[in-house]
């Protein structure tokens, strides 16, 4: 291959290489010319002119951004280490890279800021009870701040929430007493169910003698269930034993009475 030839390749692969740029799918281009900024570049092959233009590429895919966990007093005068999570993306990718210097480092310190004014307005049972409301206030306080930086923060999280050990302790004793006010609670609750049942049940007797007896003969009956029980039946009993009988006696009679005369008619 002749040498002239040669060196024209080699020409035209450096000439592509300080010409030519790629912007990824997920990525806008903010052009530069001169250190002004002319165009904004989307996805695709672009070019640019050597040493005169720059290009920067801006990221637009949602970024996870761990809020380092810090201690926050709260409302209440409870000192909490809280820990939380952000999600922001770049909307506006000129904005972004006019506006601020290091966008993750701005975000990160302004929601940490953010978080502690929040949490701090709160006191630890609101914390602990009300989180999700709590996510959705840090984001809206955040949104005039960053909108003029051209990032939308999509989503703040609380993520760990360590509370004092005497805290802890506290709580947990909390949690029993309230555990054994229920337990006495609903014992008590069965306890006055069974004392109206048995009151009913007694008005019953005193109101029909015989419903008594018969209760009573039913208890003996299940006592004597076992083969080796023997049941001693005390002469009053017998005698009402004997009463029973002749109740039901007249009361047939008077039935069977009843129904001839009905049929008679």
């Amino acid at each position: 291959m002749p040498t002239g030839l040669i060196a024209l390749v080699i020409l035209l692969v450096l000439l592509a290489l300080l010409t030519l740029r790629v912007v990824e799918q997920y990525q806008k281009g903010v052009l530069f010319r001169l250190g002004k900024v002319i165009a904004i570049r989307e996805p695709g092959l672009t070019f640019i002119i050597p040493i005169i233009d720059s290009l920067r590429r801006v990221s637009l895919r949602i970024v996870t951004m761990p809020v380092q966990s810090q201690g926050i007093i709260t409302k209440d005068n409870v000192s909490v280490d809280i820990s939380a999570v952000a999600y922001y993306r770049i909307v506006d990718a000129k904005t972004s890279v006019l506006s601020v210097e290091d966008v993750a480092a701005a975000i990160s310190q302004i929601a940490q800021t953010t978080l502690r004014k929040v949490v701090g307005q709160h006191s630890l049972d609101e914390i602990l009870s009300e989180t999700e409301k709590i996510n959705k206030v840090i984001p809206k306080i955040l949104e005039p701040f960053t909108k003029e930086w051209g990032v939308e923060i999509t989503l703040v999280e609380l993520k760990d929430i360590q509370l004092p050990e005497a805290m802890k302790r506290a709580m947990a004793r909390q949690a029993e007493a309230e555990r054994d006010k229920r337990a006495k609670i609903i014992a008590a609750e069965g306890e006055l169910l069974a004392v109206n049942s048995l009151s009913q049940a007694a008005q019953v007797m005193q109101e029909h003698p015989v419903a008594l007896q018969l209760r009573t003969l039913q208890t003996l009956a299940e006592i004597a269930v076992d083969k080796n029980s023997t049941v001693v039946f005390p002469a009053p009993l017998m005698t009402t034993i004997q009463e029973i009988g002749t109740f039901l006696s007249s009361e047939m009679a008077r039935r069977q009475e009843a129904s001839s005369g009905d049929g008679a008619d």
